[in-house]
């Protein structure tokens, strides 16, 4: 659902980074602003409430090229991990255009993962989307840590689609440009495609 503006001859993109409670969604848009240039990037907003917290921010990244003399510019989103919050989560979804799922590889959040996927797949689907047929990346997060499951245990449990999946140490910012630059290019490939 990209949305063209004429006058600046840019195609705008949302991609929303989706995933259980702190498990590496903010940071991993806190690290991309922290190396976006200035130039190329708006102000990061949070929508902050007592106990949740929405980050957006949009940069046109210079080295993905045109579509038909139109820029491309992205706005990444974070939605709130905590499951109550799930009207936020789905307003965020409005007007998807890819959506990155972050997992936290610890092996005792294996179940809030899995709750968070189906709660996308359900989020989406409420408004006519199917995440099987989105631009879609699955980035395995906290891969530093001592209690992570294996990379072939997380893709059997969550990556079923074989969808591009990225390990990632997000603090560090392994793994996050290789994650943001993979959706975006679904992203233009389905646009694209469309045009």
């Amino acid at each position: 659902m990209s949305f063209i503006n004429y006058s600046s001859r840019e195609i705008n993109c949302k991609i929303v980074y989706y995933g259980p409670g702190l498990c590496g969604k903010t940071t991993n848009l806190q690290y991309i602003y922290n190396r976006t240039n200035p130039d190329a990037k708006g102000k990061m907003i949070s929508l902050a409430t007592e106990t949740e917290r929405t980050l957006f921010f949009d940069f046109l990244p210079l080295s993905l090229g045109e579509i038909r003399g139109f820029r491309t510019r992205f706005h990444l989103y974070t939605v709130p991990g905590q499951v109550f919050y799930d009207a936020s989560r789905k307003l965020i979804l409005k007007g998807v255009d890819g959506v990155v799922f972050v997992a936290d590889s610890q092996v005792d959040r294996v179940e809030a993962n899995l709750e968070s996927l189906e709660n996308l797949r359900y989020n989406l689907q409420e408004q006519g989307y199917n995440l099987d047929r989105i631009p879609y990346v699955i980035q395995y997060n906290k891969r530093d840590l001592p209690s992570v499951a294996s990379v072939e245990e997380l893709r059997s449990l969550l990556n079923d689609q074989m969808v591009p999946e990225f390990e990632a140490v997000a603090p560090k910012g392994a793994g996050v440009f290789d994650t943001l630059k993979a959706v975006a290019k679904l992203v233009l490939t389905e646009l694209k495609r469309g045009s």
